[in-house]
């Protein structure tokens, strides 16, 4: 039985192997007893109780043998990007890779060559670089702009950019760090720019279904249908339901030839699912995962009200409206000030500047108000010093 989702409930990580709380000290040097982790991109919330009831059943068989037999997971997913999205998934279209910064790289490998480049939109997903580089790609920018304190298209300036040399375009839908829920008619203009200079259009929709209310996520098929032979869509349970320890992911192709190519570096690398993560993500594109997601993001907007409220107290600094993610965007610009040269503050998302910093929303509401607290005092003192 589904029991109520308890997002007040604060649960103490310390000590669990959680990389956001037991790498704090390690990272920024600031101990997890005194401080609050909000750091990495994922939520002290429990998973809805039917993910819990799918490991409990495994636990209870305690045979842990390769995982065979797709057939409900894949009708999972049909099931949600139809009721959820309005989109409908062939299962000969899915891939399962371990996350989608895994399916990522594997993108990149099967669609581009050494020195070729790859466009992102930047600021972005610090990932997305580092995968292009280290695969011997190069990173080409293209600089959102910013209109009324929210990230927009720049298009013209884009088109000005491109040598044709480039050969994907990686879109982070909704956009991380922004928080940006990208509309119909700026995803048919990112697809038309695609065509236009001949690109493999990678959509990372990671973050579709945490969607703050009165905004709606559109998926690429759905928003610009005609760019099916050169679209690569990735989506995951992970971030939604916050099992990412999972390292589970889908990457859906509608078209044969590019099925193919990526089929190629899955066979190449050896490539196949883990058993827990599919049951996980099985039991969570469910009616009874819909129903917590649906709490959740309600929830979240009430966090994203109060980090608004707090950021936007203090002079000269501004939040960034928040359509989707958990991933509040604050602009310090206002104060002249800049980001610490802590380990990750220059690498954390590629292409912004030093004046943006993302603290986030993904706790217990007393958790987020303790964090701003201390947030707004740090601040206060540092620039009344």
């Amino acid at each position: 039985m589904q029991r109520s989702p308890n997002f007040d409930e604060r649960i103490d990580r310390r000590g669990t192997h959680s990389a956001k709380w037991d790498k704090m000290e390690t990272v920024y040097g600031v101990p997890a007893d005194g401080g609050i982790a909000m750091w990495v991109a994922d939520m002290d919330f429990r998973p809805p109780s039917c993910v819990q009831s799918a490991l409990d059943g495994m636990n209870a068989h305690g045979i842990y043998g390769y995982f065979g037999d797709d057939r409900a997971y894949l009708a999972a997913i049909r099931w949600w990007m139809s009721n959820r999205h309005g989109w409908e998934v062939s299962p000969d279209s899915v891939f399962t890779t371990h996350g989608l910064v895994n399916g990522t790289a594997l993108c990149v490998e099967a669609y581009t060559k050494p020195g070729d480049g790859v466009v992102l939109m930047t600021p972005v997903y610090h990932a997305f670089a580092r995968i292009v580089a280290c695969s011997g790609r190069q990173v080409v920018e293209c600089p959102l702009a910013r209109e009324e304190g929210r990230y927009v298209l720049d298009i013209p300036a884009w088109d000005a950019a491109m040598t044709g040399k480039e050969r994907m375009l990686i879109l982070c839908s909704p956009h991380n760090p922004g928080g940006r829920v990208w509309t119909r008619d700026e995803l048919r203009a990112i697809a038309d720019f695609c065509k236009r200079h001949d690109l493999i259009l990678v959509s990372d929709e990671i973050h579709h279904d945490l969607v703050m209310p009165g905004h709606k996520h559109m998926v690429m098929p759905v928003a610009a249908p005609e760019i099916m032979d050169r679209l690569v869509m990735m989506t995951a349970t992970t971030k939604t339901f916050n099992i990412a320890g999972a390292h589970i992911g889908n990457v859906i192709i509608p078209d044969e030839r590019l099925r193919a190519l990526f089929r190629g570096r899955m066979d190449a690398l050896g490539i196949s699912p883990n058993s827990f993560g599919m049951a996980m993500a099985t039991a969570a594109y469910s009616p009874e995962g819909a129903a917590w997601v649906d709490a959740l993001n309600l929830y979240l907007d009430g966090n994203r009200r109060l980090f608004d409220a707090g950021i936007d107290s203090i002079p000269g600094v501004r939040s960034m409206p928040l359509e989707s993610t958990y991933l509040a965007w604050a602009d310090f610009s206002g104060r002249a000030w800049r980001l610490p040269n802590s380990p990750r503050a220059s690498r954390s998302r590629r292409g912004s500047p030093s004046t943006m910093a993302r603290p986030s929303a993904r706790a217990a509401r007393a958790s987020c108000a303790s964090t701003w607290r201390r947030r707004a005092m740090s601040l206060w003192k540092r620039w009344s010093a």
